[in-house]
């Protein structure tokens, strides 16, 4: 289930954000998509998932050979896409338990029982150690930065798409939480691809991608293989920013 994006224009109220972009993610492969504040990594992740905030003036976003701009949100989700928000939103009085099997009904066209329900979402809490009470618990209300991304994985789990967009999934984690996190994402990675955004190496270093991107300014400026991660970790991003 291969992702092509060509000659990719993209703008927000007027202004340019996304500026010829081009980029590929294989058949389960995992890429790291790098870049400064403010280089459009979070706005591509958001444009690939058809948020209509963003205006595409050019160019094509080609899923398992379809050409999926016309498609809403919903729509793309069925094809197999996920998106994994970097600031995931509280959501008082709906639970993680019934907010997964709502969105499981949904992207399936199903109606799972809750009692199947309640097993399939234990089997994949066990997987990545979440303790069973946060089933309960109203979804990222009250959890820290850490539980909410693990929250992010367990979606991820749940819903087991063929194409995962991890938005800055490493954002504000402590090493503890990193490496749980990490770990996480790991054990859910097979026959799956992967775009990992990140600014930095560190959670590289618990997951190895196939190849990496560098974007600034709404372009892509370098492709690479994982050493590449590395050398921006020394050097940074300042020989690409003009």
């Amino acid at each position: 289930m291969s992702l092509i994006i060509k000659d990719l224009y993209v703008s927000i109220e007027g202004k340019e954000i996304i500026k010829g972009l081009n980029l590929e993610i294989k058949d389960n492969e995992i890429v790291a998509l790098m870049g400064p504040n403010g280089s459009g990594k979070s706005s591509l992740a958001n444009v690939i998932m058809g948020n209509l905030k963003y205006n595409i003036t050019k160019g094509e976003i080609i899923y398992n050979g379809k050409n999926i701009l016309d498609l809403k949100v919903n729509e793309r989700a069925k094809l197999g896409l996920f998106l994994s928000f970097q600031y995931p939103s509280e959501i008082p009085g709906l639970s993680v338990s019934n907010f997964l099997r709502t969105a499981y009904n949904s992207l399936y066209n199903t109606k799972i029982s809750v009692i199947e329900f309640k097993r399939l979402l234990e089997e994949k809490m066990d997987l990545l150690k979440i303790d069973k009470s946060f089933m309960q618990r109203y979804l990222n209300e009250g959890f820290s930065g850490g539980e909410k991304k693990r929250m992010e994985i367990l979606q991820l789990a749940v819903l087991n798409p063929k194409l995962a967009i991890l938005d800055e999934t490493d954002s504000g984690l402590d090493i503890s939480s990193l490496k749980i996190v990490a770990d996480g994402i790991n054990k859910l990675k097979d026959k799956k691809s992967v775009l990992l955004i990140t600014h930095y190496n560190r959670i590289l270093q618990y997951i190895r991608p196939d190849r990496v991107y560098i974007m600034v300014n709404g372009k892509i400026v370098m492709e690479g293989k994982a050493e590449l991660a590395g050398d921006l970790e020394k050097h940074g991003y300042e020989k690409f920013i003009k």
